[in-house]
């Protein structure tokens, strides 16, 4: 707390320097608090953990706040009946802001987000540093390192520069210890925590049946109420009208998808024979929302009406008990993106110790520069999607989620501070589960593959969209929610296609 703590001092003290600039001794005293509280904040951010960079955009950013905090001490000490209140309000905005956005992952040595026990910490090498330079550590704490990730296009990423540190348990008492030792030294561009992310199907109640069949003959629809919230019946009318200029091939990166399922497999395009089975249950039951084959007599349906406008591909990230890391997550990006995909989909995430993560952003460039579109998970715990990873990714399309009423559902993050936030109904989402079976649950991992399984149609139509206007189409003609604000627009298919190709 040392950095904060001392921010805040180096606050109060200089409104009090302004407030007693006339009387003496009080304005050397405070002024000379002042100064050292601030150099105690600047020291210690000096020493920190994280990478020079990170440290001086942090600091920089402080101090501007702090300036203008100065100035703003400076115009209110004309109005001295105010100024205790004015002051107030002005550290509790900044003490807010650091708590919010500050160095909160540098407040203990231990993170309080689960870490991978394998491999606790990725580190970024500089261009042409060798991974030697590692071994002073491994000497004196007994970590070992590996390489992280292995992209096919090595020269179009820095994701091969990326190595795992693992911490022997003994040691990760020690482990904020480490992190700074690995700073110091001169060939480290970056450091960040190896997060562990686990998922859980949310079960839940099939509601009552609806009463359009919306043209098609799979029996499961009359359970899919999300398709009258989002008016697929104007969707397949579009469709009708349109004509693929290729399949677009969405992936599924979780436990793994049934590929043998009696609605899946007509639409199921193999990565590896690893990844065609699924233990969980979770990535299948993504998977048939994204995907499943329609109007073939069984089970339920997709955006995707004569099933020739999208393929599904699994590619397993998470586990047979639905756990994975950061690491895991992002090679499974890497390996989405090699293989050509044209859509991402990431029914995942977990809370996050650093408010950036440049693993996470140099695996989406990849992948974008290679027209992938990835969409993720807002996730479940009623908070703000901005702590959470890979949603608050840059270049994420990040889904919300919604129930029957359109209102935010009780348990889904809002996206009001996301740039790029859609909403798709999340709440008794009935779909696919493993050995030919159907079950309804809720999460945002269910409203993300509806937008997945959007944005692979689209893509379908118009091979080159970008995630930036496949966003803006999808906001744009989207519907209002019962509170928009924190969901995002709800997902209307059939107006974005008649925007798509009339576009």
């Amino acid at each position: 707390m040392i950095t904060i703590l001392s921010y805040l001092t180096s606050a109060l003290m200089l409104s009090l320097w302004f407030y007693n600039r006339e009387k003496k001794p009080w304005d050397t005293v405070f002024r000379n608090l002042f100064f050292a509280s601030f150099a105690l904040y600047f020291l210690d951010g000096l020493i920190g953990p994280e990478s020079f960079s990170f440290r001086l955009s942090h600091m920089v950013r402080d101090i501007v706040l702090l300036s203008a905090a100065g100035l703003c001490f400076q115009w209110l000490v004309r109005f001295r009946q105010w100024f205790f209140i004015a002051i107030t309000v002005v550290i509790a905005s900044l003490t807010w802001y650091q708590a919010r956005q500050g160095w909160t992952q540098r407040d203990s040595a231990v993170s309080d987000v689960a870490l991978d026990s394998q491999g606790e910490l990725l580190v970024e090498l500089r261009e042409g540093a060798d991974a030697s330079l590692l071994d002073a550590i491994a000497d004196k704490y007994g970590v070992t390192y590996r390489r992280a990730f292995q992209p096919l296009d090595a020269a179009a990423t820095d994701l091969d520069d990326y190595y795992v540190i693992d911490v022997p348990q003994d040691q990760e008492s020690k482990i904020g210890k480490i992190k700074k030792a690995i700073n110091r030294l001169k060939g480290v561009e970056w450091l960040e925590e190896n997060e562990q992310i686990n998922v859980a199907p949310l079960p839940a109640k099939q509601l009552p049946e609806i009463n359009k069949r919306f043209g098609i003959n799979d029996p499961g629809v009359t359970h899919l109420w999300g398709f009258d919230a989002m008016s697929v019946d104007q969707l397949y009318t579009e469709l009708a009208k349109a004509k693929p200029a290729k399949k677009a091939r969405i992936a599924i990166l979780d436990t793994g998808v049934d590929a043998q399922h009696e609605d899946l497999r007509g639409n199921y395009t193999s990565v590896k024979t690893t990844y065609d089975n699924d233990p969980k249950g979770h990535g299948t039951h993504c998977a048939g929302i994204a995907g499943a084959v329609s109007n073939n007599g069984v089970g339920v349906a997709s955006f995707s009406r004569d099933n020739n406008f999208v393929s599904i591909s699994s590619i397993k990230v998470l586990n047979a008990s639905g756990m994975g890391t950061q690491q895991t997550i992002i090679a499974g990006i890497i390996e989405a993106a090699d293989n050509r995909v044209d859509v991402i989909s990431l029914s995942l995430g977990g809370r996050s110790n650093q408010s950036r993560q440049k693993a996470y952003e140099k695996a989406l460039k990849y992948a974008n520069d290679k027209g992938v579109i990835v969409v993720a998970a807002a996730g479940n715990a009623n908070r703000n999607a901005n702590e959470f990873s890979p949603a608050n990714t840059p270049g994420v399309i990040c889904v919300s989620a919604i129930d029957s009423e359109l209102n935010r559902a009780v348990f889904s993050n809002y996206v009001n501070n996301i740039d790029m936030g859609l909403a798709a109904p999340g709440v008794n989402i009935y779909s696919t589960i493993p050995g030919s079976k159907y079950e309804a649950y809720n999460g945002t991992s269910m409203a993300t593959p509806y937008v997945a399984g959007l944005v692979g149609l689209m893509k379908s139509l118009k091979p080159s969209l970008t995630t930036k206007e496949a966003y803006r189409i999808l906001r744009d003609t989207g519907k209002n929610t019962r509170n928009t604000k924190e969901t995002g627009k709800l997902i209307q298919p059939g107006a974005a296609v008649k925007a798509l190709v009339g576009g």
